[in-house]
């Protein structure tokens, strides 16, 4: 069905109408649950699933087996073995609002016969993720199911294997079952993204889809790569394991290695629900997770059997939900923004949208394939908004059922928008992927605008009061046409620009003034080659040592340093070779004199790979991994075969497992100080 939504929003008074209506909302549901691609806004799904509820108790003669109501999510995803789970893994009803959640307290308190402001109930998150089951014999992780449609689940035994904080031993020998959420966290998917582009790849619009795209994947391997979390919410019966209470429940699942919520909380009454929800939506944005509402259980399991359950839910918990982070709006164009290497952006301009607490009214659309082939968006579609981890404008997709009919297909402009320049096309690794980019060079007022903004950033040179605005307001002045002019400017002329005086225009010639002898690793990254960012300057550096050195590298010896590859080497070539580029960064080498840095060749650690996890006695954990890489080696955050020793302090947590599991040695911080002896 391809129905609008907005023609569902009518009165039902017929069987054939709620029929359509049932119809449209599994679709939805199927989108969701099964392929991971919802086409409408988490918001627009909920109130029609609520207008099913209330239609149905109002015609119960009409309800069918197969409305979503009477289950939960969608079919397993095929290529996965089914499993039938032992106790379904149902959802729990939702309140919207403090009335709804209210409303969920006073009734379970009547039912309970007990007073409301004496009810007791627990807070955890709602996390965004994949629900999954593990089963464990004798303390061993034997099996991984998903939540499938709540009878029947997806077996994913090996995906879930690769999850670093599942233990695959436990500390005693339980038997038994621990349901939780399979999680990506907000920087983890921000990494994948990264390498999704870098591949050419279709990204993923939010965590929950990464995650639940990365556990269904055939390949444990993807899996491993993808980095998931697993928090432990609940013990499967347990009170035949004689626990009494979901806090027994969670310092239990604690003491066997599981991460559990550290938000976890009993409250008391309405008054104890409605601030510890008010308290989670305050500490929302900065957990590294997302989450989409809080839990609210009744704390003692003798008054959750006494409740019981309805047909697709429990009685004793809801879920107490945020308002909805995803909008929808218009299209209004997509413009073209030029970075400072050329790069073209297309930039989708909005109908002005309040979404998660801030007014959007532009998105970053990447690319002319992520426009057509991967988005498939154009100017003139309503289209869902979200803020990706709640900070970045994210367009998820389109509503196609509302697309105008006189619509086309987006295209790049054959010239700069800016400077007029030919545009050209450089090919990615497939077919259709690739880039544009103007080929005006420092002519382009943007390019330029950009680069020296880079230039001064605070991971570059470092230079006080050089913003985008101030060099918008050198620019325009012909005070500057390149980043070598910084360092003739005079602070006399600066003074006389429109909103500066001699106060601001000394503070930012004091301030390029400084740049002078920053670390090489800074200069290098300053200069904005194409494909050297933090990490690659700061191998530069290390390898060569100073900027004569680096200078004068080949390409082949450039691709002696680990982790730089071909691109990367040609780039750094080309900008050598470039007849304006090339005198222009020995002229600023001249002004700025980098300082050089100790040049690792080689050391007791050299081409080895060290993790540190942990609180160790007396590093920090930047400290000890500074010191890795003083030693010649490289750190990395995540134990692999590849690891030759793991440094481990205090709350070391499931890495020295894995370390245990794949023969990798474990020290302690004294072994890692010797190591500047030897």
């Amino acid at each position: 069905m391809t129905q609008n939504p907005a023609l569902l929003a009518v009165d039902l008074v017929s069987v054939e109408a709620y029929v359509r209506l049932k119809d449209y909302v599994a679709q939805l549901a199927h989108e969701y649950y099964v392929l991971d691609a919802p086409t409408v806004p988490d918001s627009q799904y909920d109130s029609m699933f609520r207008q099913l509820q209330e239609v149905e108790a109002a015609h119960p003669e009409w309800v069918a087996a197969d409305s979503p109501t009477q289950r939960v999510g969608g079919a397993p995803v095929s290529g996965l073995a089914e499993v039938r789970h032992a106790v379904p893994m149902l959802s729990i009803d939702n309140a919207m609002d403090a009335e709804e959640a209210a409303g969920f307290c006073r009734s379970m308190a009547d039912e309970l016969g007990v007073a409301l402001e004496s009810l007791e109930l627990t807070r955890e998150p709602k996390y965004d993720g994949l629900s999954c089951s593990l089963r464990y014999a004798h303390g061993i992780f034997m099996q991984a199911v998903t939540r499938g449609d709540g009878e029947t689940g997806e077996d994913v035994t090996a995906q879930v294997r690769t999850i670093q904080s599942v233990p695959l031993r436990l500390p005693e020998p339980f038997t038994g079952e621990i349901r939780g959420e399979v999680l990506m966290t907000i920087a983890a998917l921000a990494r994948l993204n990264d390498r999704q582009r870098a591949l050419g790849e279709k990204e993923y619009a939010n965590t929950r889809n990464a995650a639940a795209g990365s556990l269904r994947t055939l390949d444990p391997k993807v899996t491993a790569s993808r980095r998931l979390s697993f928090f432990a919410y609940s013990l499967v019966d347990a009170a035949a394991h004689d626990f009494d209470s979901q806090a027994q429940v969670l310092a239990y699942l604690k003491k066997l290695g599981f991460q559990v919520s550290g938000l976890f909380e009993v409250v008391t009454g309405i008054e104890g629900v409605q601030k510890s929800f008010e308290a989670v939506a305050d500490v929302r944005k900065a957990l590294p997770f997302e989450i989409d509402g809080v839990v609210y259980k009744i704390a003692r399991f003798d008054q959750q059997d006494a409740l019981g359950w309805n047909t697709r839910t429990p009685r004793w918990a809801f879920a107490y939900k945020f308002p909805a982070e995803e909008k929808t709006t218009l299209l209004e164009a997509i413009d073209i923004q030029v970075g400072r290497t050329g790069k073209l952006t297309p930039v989708g301009r909005l109908t002005p949208v309040h979404v998660g607490g801030v007014t959007v009214t532009n998105v970053t659309l990447h690319n002319e394939h992520q426009v057509n082939n991967i988005k498939g968006v154009r100017v003139g579609d309503t289209v869902v908004i979200r803020r990706a981890g709640d900070v970045i404008p994210e367009l998820v997709n389109p509503v196609l059922e509302l697309r105008p009919a006189a619509t086309g297909p987006f295209t790049m402009p054959e010239h700069c928008p800016t400077c007029g320049s030919t545009v050209k096309f450089i090919a990615g690794s497939e077919e259709g992927m690739g880039e544009h980019y103007c080929t005006g060079g420092t002519s382009c007022s943007d390019q330029r605008l950009f680069r020296l903004t880079h230039f001064g950033s605070r991971l570059g040179m470092d230079i006080d009061s050089l913003g985008e605005g101030s060099v918008r307001d050198l620019l325009a002045a012909s005070l500057i046409a390149k980043a070598s002019d910084l360092y003739r400017l005079d602070a006399s002329l600066v003074a006389n620009l429109e909103g500066w005086g001699k106060s601001s225009a000394a503070k930012l010639v004091t301030g390029i003034a400084d740049s002078v002898g920053r670390p090489l690793r800074r200069f290098i990254f300053a200069l904005g080659i194409e494909g050297v960012g933090e990490g690659t300057a700061k191998r530069l550096a290390q390898h060569f040592g100073t900027w004569e050195a680096v200078r004068s590298a080949t390409y082949d010896g450039l691709l002696a340093i680990p982790d730089v590859g071909p691109i990367t080497a040609g780039s750094v070539v080309a900008a050598f070779a470039d007849e304006h580029f090339g005198p222009e960064i020995d002229l600023l080498a001249s002004y700025v004199k980098p300082e050089p840095e100790a040049k690792i060749t080689g050391g007791v650690l050299s081409g080895k790979t060290v993790v540190v996890t942990g609180t160790l006695p007396f590093l920090s954990r930047e400290a000890a991994k500074a010191l890795v890489e003083s030693l010649g080696g490289k750190t990395s955050d995540s134990v692999s075969k590849k690891t030759f020793a793991v440094v481990a302090g205090e709350n070391a947590g499931s890495k020295l497992t894995k370390a245990s599991d794949l023969g990798i040695p474990v020290y302690d911080e004294a072994w890692l100080l010797a190591q500047k002896g030897e």
